[in-house]
């Protein structure tokens, strides 16, 4: 029998109107039907589609289909539902020799490296496609969409990988349209590319193919998207595109604001205006900037910072991502860039165990209003304060109603904020700790001038969240859940 987390139980006791995707099951064992998503009415965010916001919590779990067999996927599956995680980001022609090399069951995916000829076999459990239904359905009944790469992107552009280069915009809508057919009554997000840029006309043209297929074969069912290369977003190539739903970022594996996520913001301001995250930051436990020599493997503080300073850039959500749960890496598997240890442990590491306490700090507040605003933030008589840099990046979010407030200190230094973005003489103060998802209230003040801040533990690497309420709202501590009022 499968067991409901601990999380979804803290969220529903209180009988308040949540996302239905808070949960990783219900106690008898039975599936969760999944609603369907869309993006809302202000082009910010994905909502259900009966109008319920949706944090998108994912993990790049890329070789899932490809590398772990049905136990191995169940446990995994299984950790991230309890963690409170919501999209697991997957690929079906996977990046580590894919197409060659077998599934744990001894199946490949294409006939002769056909796309347009999926490797299937009548009956249940007897090729590829039965085992990734398999893990789709069992991701699905735990509450969690699958992230669904089509493909990797050096079977279509060979900048590197293994290859082999298989695609042309014929046999991707081909392979598009069996896939969305196949798939169309799952609960996912289509995910093309595969990090990899488009660098010629038949490369835009095998994307574009390929959207066309999967939305002619699951009759335009669920959202599209496109993963690029590291440093770069799908609006630089599709975001005039219809068929793109929301930008994604791979912001990559760097450990410092500028360069990389301080470039979240330029996609949330982007006109037309669509949805944005950042589908790929940096791992924990990876090489930090791909230089392990020089700058060692990142650590759990290197994965909570993105989280916050994407969210209060606007995204909808974010992305997590283990260096050893990506390739799924095992001892008697060659290593790709240094993984430290196997991903049954990697599971455990703390960085995916407190992705959670961010998706709960904003689903406690109302959600679909929520902007980035570092004007929150009073200007000092140092370029660098209080907005830091680097690291120790400053950011701010609040409520468009004035209704709240929030300021992300990734470093226990004092800051100044200026009151007045918050509505009502009253204002009620908390700190939430990014480690934990516990809140501690400082007090309430009135609502005048400029305050200066300073976190609990003044002078450390220890990361802190802000939160500033209008008393009037009667706001619960930050983390705990919020009444749905329909905003």
């Amino acid at each position: 029998m499968r067991t409901t987390s601990i999380w979804c139980h803290a969220w529903t006791l209180v009988g308040l109107v949540l996302s239905s995707v808070a949960c990783s099951g219900d106690t008898d064992g039975s599936a969760i039907s999944l609603p369907g998503l869309k993006v809302s009415e202000n082009r910010r965010f994905l909502v259900t589609d009966t109008g319920d916001p949706f944090f998108w919590l994912g993990d790049t779990a890329w070789e899932l289909f490809h590398r772990l067999d049905r136990e191995e996927a169940d446990r995994y599956l299984e950790d991230r539902a309890s963690k409170g995680f919501t999209v697991i980001q997957a690929v079906a022609l996977a990046e580590l020799d894919g197409l060659n090399t077998p599934n744990p069951y001894g199946h490949l995916p294409l006939e002769d490296n056909d796309p347009a000829r999926p490797a299937v076999t009548a009956g249940p459990d007897n090729d590829y496609w039965d085992h990734v239904d398999y893990i789709v359905e069992k991701a699905n009944s735990l509450g969690l969409y699958i992230g669904f790469l089509p493909t990797w992107g050096d079977k279509w552009n060979q900048k590197w990988g293994v290859g082999p280069v298989v695609f042309t915009p014929e046999n991707a809508e081909a392979y598009g349209e069996w896939l969305g057919r196949r798939y169309r009554d799952n609960a996912l997000i289509w995910i093309l590319g595969g990090d990899r840029p488009i660098e010629t006309d038949e490369h835009r043209a095998i994307m574009v193919a390929m959207a066309r297929g999967l939305s002619i074969g699951d009759g335009g069912a669920h959202l599209r998207t496109y993963h690029p290369m590291g440093g770069h977003s799908s609006s630089e190539w599709f975001h005039g595109d219809d068929w793109l739903d929301f930008n994604m970022r791979q912001n990559g594996h760097e450990a410092e604001f500028t360069r990389s996520y301080a470039t979240t913001v330029d996609d949330y301001d982007r006109e037309p205006p669509k949805p944005v995250i950042d589908g790929e930051p940096i791992y924990e436990d990876h090489p930090v900037s791909f230089r392990p020599a020089e700058r060692g493997h990142s650590i759990t503080a290197d994965v909570r910072r993105p989280l916050y300073w994407d969210l209060f850039s606007g995204a909808f959500g974010h992305t997590y991502g283990h260096h050893s749960i990506w390739q799924m890496w095992r001892p008697g598997r060659e290593p790709i860039n240094s993984p430290l240890m196997p991903w049954y442990e990697a599971i455990a590491q703390p960085g995916s165990g407190q992705m959670q306490f961010g998706r709960r700090l904003i689903e406690s507040r109302p959600f679909l209003t929520r902007i980035p605003d570092d004007s929150i933030l009073a200007p000092g008589p140092v370029a660098t304060n209080p907005l830091g840099a680097g690291r120790y990046r400053f950011k701010a979010t609040r409520d468009s109603e004035g209704t709240y407030a929030m300021v992300y200190a990734p470093v226990g230094r004092a800051f100044t904020v200026r009151m007045e973005v918050i509505r009502g003489p009253l204002i009620r103060a908390w700190w939430y700790d990014p480690r934990t998802g516990e809140a501690q209230e400082i007090g309430t003040f009135a609502n005048t001038g400029e305050r200066t801040f300073i976190p609990p533990d003044p002078g450390e690497m220890l990361d802190w969240v802000l939160v500033l309420d209008d008393r009037s709202s009667d706001y619960p501590a930050p983390g705990q859940p919020i009444r749905r009022t329909g905003r």
